[in-house]
Parts: C-alpha cells; sequence; structure tokens
C-alpha cells in the first residue's frame, strides 16, 4: 500500500448530481422519497433508513473510538515533547514555512494550533474517545459528531508521518458526512426523526470512489494484478500479517488466483450496482461486505476495512436490515413524521452541493492517466482520493533492531533483538490478531524496511533513545531486552522474512535470510549521531526538561 505525503490530501460533479437527480425527489406533499426507475420496485413500499442510520452510526462510532484510542496510547511517544517527531518542531517549522499560526490554522485545520502540549494531546484523545464510546451506546446527534470530526481532524492534521495513510482521511471524510446523517439535536438511541436520504446517497458516492479508485490503481500500476498472481504474494508481505495470513499464502495457487478475480468484481463492477434499485444494491452491497470481511480476516489492516463497511451500510434499507433487527426496534427506529422538514432539506441538498463541487478534482483524477491515490484537494479533508496496494511487494523486508552490552561490538558479540508488536522478528512467534487496532510505529518501520534511514530519519532518534533506554520510545516495541540498564551499542539488521511452512518440525512461523546491515553499530560517543540530532532539533527537544 502506498501512503500519502506528510500532509499534502478528489471532473465533474455532475455525474453524482444525475444520479441523485434521477433517483430522489420531493413529492408535491413534501416527503423525500427515493424512487428508482420506471420498473423499479413496483407494488414496493419506497426504501426508509432509519436502521440503517441506526447501524451506520454506531459502526462509526466504534472506529471513531478506536482511532482515538490509538491516538491516547501513541501520540505521546510519536509526537510528544519528547517524542520521535516532537509536534513543537512540526508546529515551528510549519509556521516559518506560512507566516503565522493562523496561516497554518486554514492550511492544516486543528485544535493543536492553540495548544500542542502533551497534556492538550491527550485531553482531545481522551474527549474523542469517551464521545465516540456514547455513540456506540446509541447517543449521538450532530453535535457531537461535528466534536468528533474536528478533533479528529486536529490529530491527522499534526499526526505527521505517522497519519499519513488513506485510512485517515477516509474517516475524516465518512465523520463529515455522519453530521449530516445524525439527528441534528436529538441524541437518544431511537430517534424518531427521518434520515435525509441525499446524505445516504453521499455515503454510497465515498464508496464508489474508494472502491473504482482502488481497482483502478491496481489496474494501472504493478503487473501481479493484471495477470492475476497478486496474491501470490499479497499475504506474506503486508505489513502486519495475522494468524490467518499464513494459511490464505499457501492455498492452492488457482484459488489465489480466483481471489483476484473477486477483488476486482467486488471493487471494479459492484460498485456500479451500489445506484440501482433494491435487488441488484442490495446484491451489490453483500458482495462488497463479503469482500472486506475476507480482508479482515487475512490481515492486519488498521481500521481500514471495517471504516469501509460503514460506507456498505448505506448500500442497505430497512427492508434489509428488518430481517435481523428484534421487533420492538424496529417500532421504536420508526420515523415520528416522513416528513422531512424544510431546514433539514436545505441543508442536506446543500451538503450534496458541497460535495459535488469537491468531487471535481477527486473525479479527474481518477479517470486521469496519472492517478494519485490517498491525496485530499481540500484542508478539510471533505472529498479524498482513495486507492490501496497498487504495487504488491515480493518480498518482506524487515528491519530488526539490536543492542548489545559488550564493549567492543563484534558482529559475534551477544546481540539482543528488539520485538516489534506487530512486524514479525522471533521466527516462531505466531502473528498477533491486532486490527482495527493500529500499529502506526510497525506500519512506518515496514516501509523503512523497503528505504534507507535516510529517508526516514527518525529512526536516527530512535537509536538514540534506545541507547538511553527511553521508556517513551521502548513503549513502541514489545518488551525491551534490557530492562536493568541501556545497551552501549545498538545496530539494526536487514532481514528477509517469508513463511515457514505450517507443520515444520520446528514449529516455526518463519524463516529469514540475513540481507546486510540496514544502520550501523553506533554508541553514545559517536559524533554522527550527536551531529545527526543536533542538526534535526531533537537534541534541544530532548534537553529541555
Amino acid at each position: 500500500m502506498e501512503r500519502s505525503s506528510v500532509r499534502s490530501r478528489y471532473r465533474s460533479g455532475g455525474g453524482l448530481t444525475k444520479f441523485l437527480d434521477s433517483e430522489l425527489h420531493l413529492q408535491q406533499n413534501g416527503k423525500l422519497v427515493e424512487t428508482g426507475t420506471k420498473t423499479a420496485d413496483v407494488g414496493c413500499d419506497p426504501p426508509t433508513y432509519q436502521i440503517t442510520r441506526f447501524i451506520l452510526l454506531r459502526l462509526l462510532g466504534l472506529v471513531y473510538a478506536i482511532g482515538f484510542l490509538v491516538a491516547a496510547q501513541q501520540l505521546i511517544p510519536l509526537i510528544g515533547s519528547r517524542g520521535l517527531l516532537p509536534l513543537d518542531l512540526f508546529v515551528q517549522r510549519v509556521h516559518e514555512a506560512l507566516g503565522s499560526n493562523w496561516a497554518g490554522f486554514w492550511r492544516l485545520p486543528s485544535i493543536f494550533w492553540f495548544n500542542h502540549s502533551d497534556t492538550a494531546l491527550m485531553v482531545v484523545s481522551w474527549t474523542g474517545f469517551a464521545l465516540a464510546c456514547t455513540v456506540i451506546l446509541g447517543f449521538g446527534n450532530s453535535i457531537i459528531f461535528s466534536v468528533l470530526w474536528f478533533l479528529y481532524l486536529s490529530t491527522v492534521h499534526v499526526g505527521q508521518e505517522w497519519y499519513g495513510y488513506g485510512w485517515e482521511s477516509q474517516l475524516c471524510e465518512t465523520g463529515f458526512l455522519a453530521i449530516f446523517l445524525a439527528p441534528f439535536l436529538d441524541p437518544r438511541p431511537f430517534s424518531r426523526s427521518p434520515t435525509p436520504v441525499p446524505v445516504i446517497w453521499l455515503f454510497r458516492w465515498l464508496l464508489f470512489r474508494l472502491l473504482i479508485g482502488a481497482a483502478l490503481i491496481k489496474l494501472r500500476g504493478d503487473s501481479c494484478w493484471r495477470d492475476f498472481t497478486a496474491l501470490y504474494y499479497y499475504f506474506e508481505t503486508q505489513p502486519c500479517p495475522n494468524p490467518l495470513s499464513r494459511w490464505f499464502h499457501f492455498l492452492p495457487r488457482p484459488i489465489l488466483q480466483l481471489g483476484v478475480v473477486f477483488n476486482f468484481a467486488a471493487e471494479l463492477i459492484a460498485p456500479w450496482f451500489i445506484f440501482w434499485p433494491r435487488l441488484a444494491r442490495h446484491i451489490a452491497g453483500v458482495v462488497i461486505g463479503l469482500f472486506f470481511g475476507a480482508l479482515i480476516l487475512s490481515g492486519n489492516l488498521s481500521f481500514l476495512d471495517w471504516l469501509s463497511l460503514v460506507a456498505v451500510v448505506a448500500c442497505f434499507d430497512d427492508s434489509f436490515w428488518s430481517r435481523f433487527v428484534p421487533r420492538r426496534w424496529r417500532e421504536r427506529l420508526k420515523p415520528a413524521s416522513v416528513r422531512l422538514g424544510m431546514p433539514r432539506l436545505i441543508v442536506s441538498w446543500a451538503i450534496v452541493c458541497v460535495v459535488a463541487i469537491l468531487s471535481v478534482r477527486p473525479v479527474e483524477n481518477l479517470i486521469g492517466s496519472h492517478q494519485i491515490m490517498n491525496t485530499s484537494f481540500d484542508p478539510f479533508e471533505l472529498v479524498n482520493t482513495y486507492g490501496a496496494f497498487g504495487s504488491i511487494g515480493r518480498e518482506l523486508n524487515v528491519v530488526v533492531f539490536e543492542g548489545t552490552v559488550v564493549e567492543f561490538p563484534y558482529r559475534d558479540a551477544d546481540w539482543r533483538e528488539y520485538r516489534y508488536r506487530g512486524v514479525p522478528v522471533d521466527l516462531k512467534q505466531m502473528p498477533p490478531i491486532i486490527a482495527p487496532y493500529q500499529l502506526h510505529f510497525d506500519w512506518q518501520m515496514w516501509f523503512a524496511a523497503m528505504a534507507t534511514p535516510n529517508e526516514y530519519p527518525w529512526t536516527i532518534h530512535l537509536v538514540w533513545k534506545l541507547l538511553h533506554n527511553d521508556p517513551l520510545a521502548l513503549q513502541l516495541f514489545a518488551s525491551n531486552p534490557f530492562p536493568d540498564h541501556p545497551p552501549l551499542f545498538v545496530r539494526a539488521i536487514w532481514y528477509r522474512y517469508k513463511f515457514a511452512p505450517p507443520g515444520n518440525p520446528e514449529g516455526r512461523w518463519w524463516q529469514r535470510e540475513k540481507i546486510g546491515d540496514w544502520f550501523p553499530a553506533v554508541s553514545l560517543d559517536d559524533e554522527r549521531l550527536t551531529t545527526w540530532m543536533e542538526l534535526e532539533g531533537w537534541m534541544a527537544a530532548e534537553k529541555a526538561d
């Protein structure tokens, strides 16, 4: 999967407007009703979306809760005042580049322009988590979702490299739409305010761009997608495999080729049917849902697939969900009035117009020959471009940090490994189940293993911290091999990992071979390390306390 640049964040909106105009109209009695083609749903009641809204917002609350929990547990070691990429330095450099904090705010809207202390990071993270848990319990309105959206947007915009992934922008866009789907003021779990159907269509438009963008980036990218061999490598070389990844990897190759076919059926064909009448739309939703379910089972892709399921929910109306929801819930979710109030109607269509205008550049990007994935063209991340795994690595390279307490760090010295939480190190350790939780550090080290320390300079700061047994940096690893005193030397070795065949006599999950040194052995006396720390401004940050 490719990442967006650290802080760059999707033609004509007429296509979206035509879809909406052909499927939605106001009857003379003021009801907002979804209609299909002349032959669609003959003899059926117009679709309603009360249950759909209830499920969609609860699932989004779950994703928000995970995102804010991750922030609460990882922001301090990553961007705190003594983190790997201190937020103080980032704010200072953006201020210098743009001229003022206000210019920085309008370029990267964030509450942290007003206060970016470690305390502020924690207050925002835990406040977001608490509000998200409230939504999971069923309480939510536009005010709550507005706060959630801006708090998470604030985090993404100062998250630097750690928050440069497509699903971060996707959560911002999804959260923005939820503001206008939720009841304006009524926070009760079974709100009886009617669901604004135009916003349901905007969720489908998001899902369409997400899937088509992913399909096109694959077809335009790596040849293994076009020759149906991508899954020969994907399960083994993904950032954080899970326990089932090895089983998927060793499936017969014809089945893996069929998996690529199913991938394109879900990403390239099914999305066109989510705008169709009920039956076709439900079938398309099931196909897409099964696709994301398979991705959840086969790897640890953060909350990407769970977040995508939020938009998939919008493919189904209440006639589908009523089969699975208790009758008493269905009765409580019936709207008090089928009329959509005029203020709500005006706001809903205003948002449709805004999204249509902001969709021009993303659609131009989608149909252009030089497609960019996971990028936003507006500072509030409202309409973005998406894509995933446009290229597939044939090999899994892993950078393993090691330390030693010997005075002379020969290669045969007693080097002890720092184990990651998700990326493999120990050959006999079963891959963990992590998703929908996100390990930002592990993902960045997966990318770093395909590059050099010069392209990921914060790894130099990490080495300096490991030489000090820095407790914040050690939180990012699964364990500390030097619990009593810091190592005298630290280095990083470059390995190539492969799945060991199931049932091997050694009981190994992995086998590996050494590629070479990724980072040389250094100590605190090494002038190269000190010089780099001072050039980046990290030394001053470390001495500030």
